[in-house]
């Protein structure tokens, strides 16, 4: 029996959109929904408190930060994540492996989990990781079929992650719902890489499983997601999404990684694969239209950092697209942060003087930026889960589309 249940309960009228009840052990998130994401069991600059009031549902923490430090004993100790970080509602935990990735495959590149040809970072396109990751020690990290073996950005110490050990951890971090242990390759590598990383994700989702349910007390306070790869490859993930939907996991979470252009159709040729009764959660996905685009294609849940990460450098979304507040054109401008939304706890602030505290490194600056932020794709998703309630999703994403890309 799972510890999390799942109910459709209404349908969009032209594309695969849904509206459901997520029931978990600390609360029923409804969806689809954006998970902002609390990687070291806090989302940045951002109280729980006010997380709740922004409109936020659940949060998702990394399980590679929280083993390097405090440790996963620590919060086991605390009484889980939730109360560790003081979070009333529903939580997540990611497995590690994506941070493995970025140490090794992707070390000294800024890798997304989106490129257009060659690696590059722009400012509107950020690379989805943590840059705290970024900081190091060589070669950080090897992969083999067993696991992988990494040394960790504090101090250079040998650490080894097995599907086991990941599920271990996050059993003692104690999230209502958690990933199983897979590799994610950077959208460079070949097919040839692309396809052994994903027959090396489905032994390990085995093993994940298998750990998991051994587990018996845990299994029945806790579930567990598989995840789908394949990289930008249609024919991946098909077969992917078979293997992984067929092998009884509680929910489906879509991996990267993919070019911007291939999104849609590896999205689409996942979804059509997987049991449509799973909850699906889309893998550190947060750009707005990317977002619209993953519900509209049958995704119920979506984490990233980019939205505290943008806010941390003065950049913020609005329906006219991100405005960066760095600019010397808002030193002097005295509106409103953002003439269309005004999020809980930012109501006052001009950009004139956003700008200055972002210009003068004053961390409230990027405080109220990210809390904006929040607080947009917050709204954003909600408004979509409203307009799929009443059959208008699809003008609703038209509409908002047209106006942020102009």
């Amino acid at each position: 029996m799972s510890a999390i249940s799942f109910k459709i309960t209404a349908r969009a009228l032209r594309s695969g959109a849904r509206a459901g009840v997520l029931t978990t052990p600390h609360g029923v998130i409804e969806t689809p929904a954006f998970v902002p994401v609390g990687t070291k069991a806090d989302v940045k600059g951002v109280f729980p408190e006010a997380l709740k009031k922004l409109g936020a549902q659940v949060v998702l923490a990394n399980t590679y930060h929280l083993y390097l430090t405090p440790g996963e004993k620590l919060v086991k100790d605390a009484g889980g994540l939730g109360k560790f970080m003081n979070w009333q509602g529903p939580t997540m935990t990611d497995s590690g492996g994506f941070q493995v990735f970025s140490l090794g495959a992707a070390f000294g590149r800024t890798i997304s989990k989106f490129t257009k040809g060659e690696v590059t970072e722009k400012e509107d396109q950020v690379a989805v990781y943590d840059e705290s990751v970024a900081s190091q020690h060589g070669q950080l990290a090897v992969i083999d079929d067993e696991g992988v073996t990494f040394t960790s950005h504090h101090d250079g110490s040998l650490h080894r992650f097995t599907p086991e050990r990941s599920i271990e951890i996050q059993h003692a971090l104690g999230a209502d719902m958690f990933f199983a242990f897979d590799e994610c390759t950077s959208p460079t590598e070949p097919y040839e890489y692309q396809q052994e990383a994903m027959r090396r994700t489905h032994q390990w989702a085995e093993r994940s499983l298998k750990a998991h349910r051994q587990n018996i007390d845990a299994a029945k306070r806790q579930a567990i997601f598989g995840i789908v790869q394949g990289g930008r490859h249609l024919d991946l993930r098909k077969e992917s999404a078979r293997e992984i939907g067929s092998m009884g996991f509680d929910g489906i979470g879509i991996g990267g990684s993919f070019s911007k252009e291939d999104m849609r159709g590896a999205l689409q040729a996942a979804v059509g694969e997987l049991p449509e009764e799973l909850p699906k959660h889309f893998l550190g996905i947060g750009e707005p239209g990317d977002v619209l685009e993953g519900i509209a294609n049958g995704m119920d849940l979506f984490d990233c950092v980019a939205p505290t990460r943008i806010g941390r450098h003065g950049s913020i979304y609005t329906k006219r697209g991100i405005v960066h507040l760095r600019g010397e054109k808002f030193q002097n401008d005295l509106g409103s942060l953002d003439p269309e939304f005004s999020a809980p706890g930012t109501e006052g602030f001009t950009r004139a003087y956003v700008s200055h505290l972002i210009r003068s490194g004053e961390m409230l600056g990027s405080v109220i930026c990210s809390m904006h932020n929040l607080g947009f794709i917050l709204a954003l998703v909600d408004g979509a889960r409203e307009a799929i309630r009443d059959g208008r999703f699809e003008e609703y994403r038209e509409d908002f589309v047209r106006s942020y890309y102009g």
